[in-house]
């Protein structure tokens, strides 16, 4: 069954978004996130960007084919079908990702936006009501 994890009152989802794959690569874990195209597009952009020292590897799921596919771990991906793993999802949108119980673990991401903690509560509920395991990180609290 999929360990799930709940990280509430994230100051700055795509910062902290950042720093958990950060954590998850140096641990050589496979990770797939997937979001709003828009918000995929910002934490693209950031993942090159949000340490001056560091870059953190990372691939659309669209280039998953070739040389690329083989030395990603980090896949940035509209829906979690599309990610070529089950390890873990991350999950920075605001709904029940489709699939997701087919990785090992799925990582829920909410930030401190009332309309945020409202659908994140809505997830929250999802999981629970089918049995699901629920560990809860109060981040920003």
């Amino acid at each position: 069954m999929t360990e799930i994890s709940f990280h509430f009152n994230i100051p700055d989802k795509l910062a902290y978004a950042c720093r958990l794959l950060r954590k998850a690569y140096r641990s050589d874990a496979s990770v797939g996130v997937v979001g709003p195209a828009a918000l995929l597009g910002e934490l693209d952009r950031a993942l090159w960007c949000f340490d001056p020292l560091e870059f953190l590897p990372h691939a659309a799921t669209r280039q998953a084919e070739g040389r690329l596919g083989r030395h990603t771990r980090v896949w940035l991906a509209a829906r979690a079908a599309e990610v070529p793993h089950h390890a873990v999802l991350v999950n920075l949108g605001g709904e029940v990702p489709e699939g997701f119980e087919r990785f090992d673990r799925l990582i829920e991401v909410v930030s401190n936006d009332e309309s945020d903690r409202l659908s994140g509560r809505q997830r929250w509920k999802h999981y629970a009501d089918r049995g699901y395991a629920i560990q809860k990180f109060e981040v920003g609290a």
